[in-house]
């Protein structure tokens, strides 16, 4: 399906697929889980599903002679990291806008974890004092205006990467590997878990699984706590996406599987269930789930088994998407364990 796009490889390749046994066992055995780490993907400032996503802008981004990668996040974005590695990596400077998108007091919160990192690989990273939104954001469109008018030459990334015209091409991409992954395990997947805010990692999932009908098997599980926001811009990105790749398959609204119930209080704050989900993985498995994503997933994911979501002898994918190092900004949070 992605032939015909050029892609700058900065991952590994393949990300291994291991079960999870041990956190199977203790929700019962009923289904079986898996993970897939896209958190190991690279070499790049501890990797993450945003490279994916990277690999197919890069190319456009040099062929636009630009100077400059501008990019916007919350404080402790994993994507502005990915941004800064990118930059790093393809001899570019970087601009990036961290905004206030969480309410969270921890002392060091904006001195360490993700954007210690990119400030370590030499991003000009600016403060902006603004709550969470999604959308296409005024504090970005300055950057980029700002970068102009010294004289640089600005290649606009937005939030995720998720409403640029090739952000869901990455994880069309994911299905592909797991389609040919499922070949060597001698199974299918009935379903996929994932961690949705703003959209292209689902979005581009969503594509990629529709061309053999599992599309509504990709269970998002919302972390935005903007959930029919997030919603719209996952389908959006999904038909723009489905249509750059000649899917041949209409695609509605009733094919984002978005579980809203797992977001609470608001984004990047994680609840006491959210906290439990993050020991507890860690703990049975020594996989590393972080507060403002993976954790409110692998929250949902266990929920949904214990709720019996998924029919006994299920099949079920947990996309590990990144992310540890924000942790780094909860310190206080976690300083019992």
């Amino acid at each position: 399906m992605l032939e015909k796009f050029e892609r700058y490889p900065l991952t590994f390749g393949p990300t291994h697929i291991e079960k999870l046994e041990r956190l199977g066992a203790h929700l019962g055995g009923k289904v079986d889980l898996y993970v897939k780490r896209e958190d190991c993907n690279s070499g790049l400032a501890f990797g993450g599903n945003k490279l994916r996503k990277l690999e197919y802008i890069v190319p456009d981004a040099i062929a636009s002679n630009a100077d400059t990668l501008v990019s916007i996040g919350g404080v402790q974005s994993n994507h502005t990291r990915m941004v800064a590695a990118v930059a790093a990596k393809i001899g570019m400077k970087c601009r990036l806008v961290q905004e206030s998108w969480v309410p969270h007091e921890d002392a060091v919160y904006d001195r360490v974890g993700n954007i210690l990192l990119s400030r370590i690989m030499g991003a000009d990273v600016q403060m902006v004092d603004e709550g969470f939104d999604i959308g296409i954001r005024e504090s970005w469109e300055q950057a980029i205006a700002d970068v102009k008018a010294k004289g640089g030459k600005p290649y606009p990334i937005p939030a995720g990467a998720s409403v640029h015209k090739y952000g869901g091409l990455g994880y069309v991409g994911f299905a592909e590997e797991v389609r040919a992954q499922e070949k060597e395990l001698g199974f299918a997947f009935d379903y996929i878990v994932v961690c949705t805010v703003t959209g292209s990692t689902h979005a581009g999932m969503l594509v990629g699984f529709a061309k053999d009908g599992r599309e509504r098997k990709v269970i998002g599980i919302d972390a935005s706590g903007t959930p029919a926001q997030t919603r719209a811009q996952v389908l959006k990105i999904a038909q723009n996406t489905a249509t750059l790749v000649e899917l041949g398959k209409e695609l509605d609204e009733d094919d984002v599987v978005l579980i809203e119930d797992y977001a609470y209080p608001v984004y990047g704050v994680p609840s006491q269930e959210t906290k439990e989900a993050i020991r507890l993985c860690a703990r049975l498995e020594g996989m590393i789930t972080d507060p403002v994503y993976e954790g409110k997933s692998m929250q949902g994911m266990i929920d949904l088994v214990k709720k019996g979501y998924f029919p006994k002898g299920s099949k079920v994918l947990y996309a590990h998407l990144g992310g540890a190092p924000a942790l780094n900004g909860y310190a206080y949070t976690f300083r019992n364990g």
